[in-house]
């Protein structure tokens, strides 16, 4: 049984499937990507996090949204159990070697176009949880969260997140859209613990903290041996490091939930048994 947790009303999993690299460049083929998708969800996943800025060189925008639609539509399981996410103000161009960049774009009237476009790539009349993916340093954060509110107003979206946010941020977009905001999603894992802080507040708030690239992401280089810790407790317990991360990140309380990204079924489905992964006091003490 899945260890389910609460994002405002929703009851999901505290493990969800992070689309992201299913669809940026060096994705695996479409029917690779649904057959993950599928994978998931019948191991018990109820939560699809993507966004409107999801898409390789050459190809469409807001790819992922319409793979998570296209997933969802063609699943045969309890379709209203799945909390779908996704994330809008930042956008992908790519160089002249097609590299990406990610312009951000904060501006509220493009926000609100940008989250109208998303829910028809969904396929939905509301889209669940509507995240500000990033902020745009030109427009005033107030400014764009008026977008995410006016989202809300129009019935667009059903509940906001913020992501990639400080703590003043939060209090912004707190003091906006009032108790309709419901998670915070920011980068946490044992390479980045910088965010601590909004971890800590969002527990004393009672929002729900979301850890994007949980396991560290794959698209940046980074330091291997701050994961050895978790490395000798996976070889004491006979389990993946992953694994022991993943479950590490989610002992850190109940409102914790974590989002990793995959590239196969088999990817997906050894992170997803991290929730039954139990570390003891002194495990946890070696690894904070």
């Amino acid at each position: 049984m899945a260890l389910h947790r609460s994002i405002g009303p929703f009851d999901t999993t505290a493990i969800g499937l992070g689309e992201m690299g299913l669809t940026i460049e060096g994705h695996p083929s479409h029917e690779k990507g649904l057959e993950t998708i599928h994978a998931a969800l019948d191991a018990g996943c109820r939560m699809i996090d993507t966004a409107w800025s999801y898409y390789a060189p050459g190809e469409d925008e807001q790819t992922g949204e319409r793979l998570t639609r296209e997933a969802l539509e063609s699943w045969h399981g309890p379709r209203d159990e799945v909390l779908v996410a996704t994330k809008v103000g930042l956008r992908r161009d790519f160089d002249a070697d097609g590299r990406p960049i990610w312009p951000r774009d904060g501006r509220p009237e493009h926000v609100i176009a940008y989250g109208k476009q998303s829910a028809m790539a969904l396929g939905v009349d509301a889209i669940d949880l509507l995240y500000m993916h990033r902020h745009d340093p030109e427009v005033p954060y107030g400014e764009s969260i008026e977008g995410i509110r006016a989202l809300l107003d129009e019935g667009v979206a059903r509940w906001a997140g913020v992501s990639n946010v400080t703590v003043e941020q939060l209090d912004i977009a707190r003091s906006i859209l009032g108790d309709r905001l419901v998670a915070v999603q920011n980068q946490f894992s044992p390479i980045h613990r910088e965010t601590r802080d909004t971890l800590e507040y969002c527990a004393r708030l009672g929002l729900a903290f979301v850890c994007w690239s949980p396991l560290g992401g794959f698209r940046h280089p980074y330091d291997e041996h701050l994961f050895d810790p978790f490395r000798r407790i996976a070889a004491e317990r006979g389990v993946s490091y992953q694994r022991v991360t993943l479950a590490w990140e989610l002992a850190q309380g109940d409102h914790m939930f974590v989002i990793p990204g995959c590239h196969r079924p088999e990817t997906f489905l050894d992170s997803f048994a991290a929730d039954g992964l139990e570390l003891t006091e002194d495990e946890l003490a070696r690894l904070n």
